[in-house]
């Protein structure tokens, strides 16, 4: 099993408990995949370096986690689909 960070963007305009149920949905998607959650921040509500979207803020996610591939792969394919989520970042730890 590789390390992985996934940052990823939620857009702003969302509920607050529609926020919550996105990271939870992706967090369900990776532990499927038998991926070990180690840390998980929930960073809040930020503004953006530059518009995505036409959205100049975003609520921050950031997982630390041990997974195979077929984890990242299935995160990377449902964060592509997703309309609610901005952007995403998967970096692989090395050790």
């Amino acid at each position: 099993m590789n390390k992985y960070e996934i940052m990823f963007i939620v857009k702003p305009d969302l509920e607050e408990s529609a926020i919550k149920k996105e990271a939870d949905k992706l967090k369900k998607a990776l532990t499927e995949h038998k991926a070990k959650i180690i840390d998980e921040k929930a960073m809040g509500q930020r503004e953006l370096a530059y518009e995505i979207k036409k959205y100049k803020n975003g609520y921050y996610f950031l997982f630390t986690l041990e997974a195979l591939s077929n984890a990242i792969d299935e995160f990377d394919r449902l964060a592509r689909i997703d309309e609610n989520l901005l952007r995403h970042l998967i970096i692989r730890v090395e050790d």
